[in-house]
């Protein structure tokens, strides 16, 4: 799973989150590890015209009825990552010494690879870095 270090950073470079059915998250909350999952079941995003609230239906042990979008952190998975990095992605591979490394390519830029010991943490990584990227284009 993604870093809670990395899911803050993409968070506060700009990633929007747009709660769906099995995305996993944590609460921006001091002590509180735990990660959620969206589920019809226990965990659904109301959206309303002010912003989005996580529901949560009673199933769960924690006592809290919802909490609002921003007071939550996404952890993407590793498949949601590679969709985010779109065309650019081209490759991941398992380097010798253990850790993972993601290759992508932008347009008239030579390829780059980034590295982290899992490989969420790669395709987190390499989707900083375009974000960071696009952000500063603009």
């Amino acid at each position: 799973m993604i870093s809670r270090d990395l899911a803050l950073r993409l968070r506060t470079t700009g990633l929007h989150w747009h709660p769906t059915s099995g995305d996993r998250f944590g609460m921006l909350v001091d002590g509180m590890d735990e990660v959620f999952t969206v589920s019809e079941m226990t965990i659904e995003a109301h959206h309303y015209p002010t912003g989005t609230v996580l529901g949560f239906n009673g199933t769960t042990e924690w006592a809290l009825d919802s909490v609002a979008l921003q007071d939550a952190v996404w952890l993407p998975r590793e498949d949601q990552l590679r969709e985010l990095l779109g065309g650019t992605f081209r490759s991941l591979a398992r380097s010798t010494d253990g850790s993972f490394q993601v290759l992508v390519e932008r347009a008239g830029r030579p390829e780059q690879v980034f590295t982290a010991a899992h490989a969420e943490d790669a395709y987190a990584l390499a989707l900083l870095s375009l974000i960071e990227a696009a952000v500063d284009r603009t």
